[in-house]
Order: C-alpha cells, then structure tokens, then sequence
C-alpha cells in the first residue's frame, strides 16, 4: 500500500504537464469523462473537478464564455451557474455530509485567481477542525479520496437530480 500510495504521489506532485490556453475552455473541448474532469454540461455552464483540490469533493463551476469577470457574462449565465452551484451543493451534502461550504470566485490574479481569464466559482466542502497541522505548518493537503473516486460520486449524485 505504501509503494502505491509513493508511486501515485509523485505522478500528481511531479505531473509536469503544461496546458497550454485556458483550461477552463479546453476542457470544453473534450469530452465528458473522469480524464477530462468535467461532470456536467448545462446549456451555458458547466461543472468541473478542481485537478488540485483543498478537499474531497472540490468543484468549480464556470460559464463556456471565456470571460474574465462575473459582471461580463449574460444574466442567463449568471443564472445559470448559480443553479449549478445549487445542485453541487445538494450532491455534495449527499456524498460527504460537511459541516459547511466556501462558495466564491477569485476575480483576477492580485485576488488569486489560478485561471484569471476565465470566470468560474469554487465550491469547497468544509468540516469542522479540517484545517489541520498539515496545511497549517506542512503546507501540504490530505486528500481521504483518489480524484477518480470523487468524479465518479459526485457524477452518479448529480445524475440522480
């Protein structure tokens, strides 16, 4: 178990693989599946796995025009990415019962925004006492879940609504 646990880790702290353009719309590019991450397409936003997640269960929720700020979308996409956080949040309450959520968008880059050309909203399932001395002193995050078990919940949740 040790040996996999080591091999699996280095695959994700070592994967090197730089995307070139926005990941937001190049995920929009391939299809819908546990590679690519994305767990659901609206009609003018969709829901993604956070590749590099604070906790299990990790989503964000972004509208397929690549724009750089919530107030430059339509109000139907506006709209729309709201109901989609909703239903996260149903699912996400479903399948990890925490105690709390962050819901937010980090709006260009002095905000922290990873992806600062395209607008999108984390949702992040929190539990009481999750801050730990890993994150706290480590610097490092303890994930109880592959990200492959976490797409797969989070899908058949969502496909249950």
């Amino acid at each position: 178990m040790k040996r996999l646990w080591a091999a699996w880790r280095m695959k994700y702290v070592t994967n090197a693989e730089q995307e070139t353009g926005c990941v937001f719309c190049n995920a929009l590019a391939k299809p819908d599946d546990g590679q690519n991450l994305v767990i659901r397409r609206a009609e003018r936003a969709f829901v993604i796995l956070n590749k590099y997640p604070y906790t299990s269960g990790h989503l964000m929720v972004a509208p397929f025009a690549h724009q750089a700020s919530l107030e430059l979308l339509e109000p139907a996409e506006r709209a729309e990415m709201m109901e989609l956080v909703s239903q996260c949040l149903t699912a996400l309450r479903q399948i990890y019962n925490p105690h709390g959520f962050n819901v937010g968008m980090n709006i260009g880059s002095a905000a922290g925004a990873g992806v600062p050309g395209h607008a999108h909203m984390h949702i992040v399932p929190r539990w009481n006492g999750d801050t730990s001395f890993m994150s706290t002193v480590g610097e490092v995050r303890v994930l109880p879940e592959a990200l492959e078990e976490t797409y797969r919940r989070v899908l058949q949740a969502l496909q249950e609504k």
